[in-house]
């Protein structure tokens, strides 16, 4: 058996070490890179949550395997934007009308707002939902037996803890888009005539599938419904017993409450135009056993009849004087 020296052995190493670093170089310019339209092209199509028509706040959770299997007897709606969880009863059909015409435009306007601030971007069944929570809450005597007590309820609370957090965080201050104020205003309209939403039926609170709030594990979930999940009370409160009040059609609030109120006199209409320097003066008191006297006003302008007939234009000079 012939042994190779030790020169020889290391040509052969040298020899290796070059080849591979030839193959490094060069077989990548042997690969065939991949038509530009083969990448461009989708085998597989956008998912069901990207397609602009099944798109809204929370559409993904639709779509997520596993993330609620509806209980048996829970009420199937024929719709991608609502999913049973519980079996449901729906609240009882009942009119919102207001004593007056005062009353009834503020509660068509509560619960626009309730709308349109917290499901404005949503489906037709997310605002209709958040419609019924609202008259659920009118029926029940845990809450204001009225729409614009409801929807306003903890809104002069400072530390974002009211019912409905748009009326206490400063969403309100932003102008409302038109369109989706009237679509909104449409879906109050029906609610307040008395179309009962069923999928939630009595339904009392929902939050949004980005947060889960622990007294939602004290409530029975009944439903997902656009970007919310809707909830009842348990035992009592949860039956329709419990929603006993009738709508007495008074509205004494038409927003929400005023948290900062002026500390010192507001300035006088008429001293409103006296310039930036001019401050504001009490008006003197005056005894009532001393009546005020109040001079004789200056006339802005003689009566026409003390003018001469010169001075008046003779398309005018007839003007304030009797026909005849």
């Amino acid at each position: 058996m012939m042994r190779l020296s030790r020169q020889q052995e290391r040509w052969i190493w040298h020899g290796g070490l070059g080849a591979l670093a030839l193959a490094v170089l060069v077989v990548p310019h042997l690969i065939t890179a991949a038509p530009l339209d083969m990448l461009a092209e989708d085998h597989h199509g956008p998912g069901p949550a990207e397609q602009a028509g099944a798109n809204f706040p929370g559409s993904a959770f639709f779509y997520a395997e596993g993330a609620f299997d509806p209980a048996p007897g829970a009420l199937t709606i024929q719709s991608p934007h609502v999913m049973g969880l519980a079996e449901v009863k729906a609240a009882p059909a009942a009119t919102f009308r207001g004593l007056t015409a005062t009353d009834s435009y503020r509660a068509l306007n509560c619960l626009t707002s309730a709308i349109y601030y917290e499901a404005g971007n949503e489906p037709e069944e997310g605002q209709r939902a958040v419609a019924q929570v609202v008259l659920n809450r009118v029926r029940s005597p845990l809450w204001p037996n009225s729409v614009c007590g409801v929807v306003y309820q903890g809104s002069e609370r400072t530390d974002f803890h009211c019912q409905f957090t748009f009326s206490c965080d400063g969403a309100m201050a932003r102008l409302p888009n038109a369109v989706a104020w009237v679509r909104a205003r449409g879906i109050a309209q029906q609610a307040l005539s008395g179309k009962a939403y069923a999928p939630v039926g009595l339904a009392t609170h929902y939050h949004t599938l980005a947060v889960r709030p622990a007294w939602s594990a004290t409530l029975q979930p009944v439903a997902v419904i656009g970007a919310h999940i809707f909830y009842r009370g348990m035992g009592f409160n949860g039956t329709p017993a419990a929603f006993s009040d009738a709508y007495p059609g008074r509205e004494l609030i038409s927003g929400p409450a005023r948290r900062i109120w002026p500390v010192q006199p507001v300035t006088p209409v008429e001293l409103m135009n006296a310039g930036p320097a001019t401050a504001y003066v009490p008006l003197p008191t005056v005894a009532p056993s001393t009546p005020a006297t109040q001079p004789a006003p200056t006339p802005l302008a003689a009566p026409i009849d003390n003018l001469p007939e010169s001075t008046i234009r003779p398309e005018y000079r007839n003007s304030g004087r009797p026909l005849g």
